[in-house]
């Protein structure tokens, strides 16, 4: 199986930089912004994430003009990321692969409700990050159910809404997230 380039793949790799310390700096805001995101959510101090990237505010601004840009790339960036999954995975058992990759999904999910307060869902991002991870995961979510091993009386958005209405879910830890979606998903799975 191989994935259709992604309409979103060339949006991170486009801005950025091509010299390798200003790139570094690219890399390590995106990964400071996700975590800040996923911990205080659309309203992340961008000094905050600067401060963890360890550069100053200014390189957080020639990188990231505005606020917005910096949502929609690591947005972007996350759905990349889930497109590369789903072609790492995809030679793996069926279920395996799936399994895999939800998991992933789990982990964007975190990511998408902090860039959802601060974009509009109907944005050409949105629009063209629904269409990359869903022609990523789909074929996964297919081959699992041709290979017997996945409901067939459900869907593939159907699948993501339950996945994505567990991670909204506060839980003690990531322990007992992880039991509520191997649960959820014994409920996906026909064979054991």
């Amino acid at each position: 199986m191989t994935a259709q380039p992604s309409p979103v793949s060339e949006i991170v790799a486009t801005r950025r930089p091509t010299r390798k310390d200003a790139a570094r700096n690219y890399d390590a805001l995106l990964a400071a912004a996700r975590e800040a995101f996923a911990e205080h959510g659309a309203e992340a101090s961008l000094e905050d994430i600067a401060r963890r990237a360890g550069v100053g505010i200014g390189t957080l601004y020639r990188n990231f003009p505005t606020r917005r840009h910096l949502f929609e790339t690591v947005y972007a960036d996350e759905v990349n990321t889930l497109v590369r999954v789903a072609e790492e995975v995809a030679d793996r058992e069926p279920w395996d692969a799936l399994t895999a990759w939800l998991d992933r999904f789990a982990g964007y999910m975190v990511t998408k409700r902090a860039v959802r307060e601060a974009l509009n869902d109907e944005s050409e991002i949105f629009t063209a990050c629904r269409e990359s991870m869903y022609a990523a995961g789909r074929p996964l979510f297919a081959r699992a159910q041709q290979a017997g091993e996945a409901r067939t009386d459900m869907d593939f958005v159907e699948l993501l809404r339950m996945v994505a209405g567990i991670t909204a879910t506060a839980f003690d830890d990531d322990a007992q997230r992880n039991r509520v979606m191997s649960i959820a998903l014994d409920g996906v799975r026909t064979k054991v």
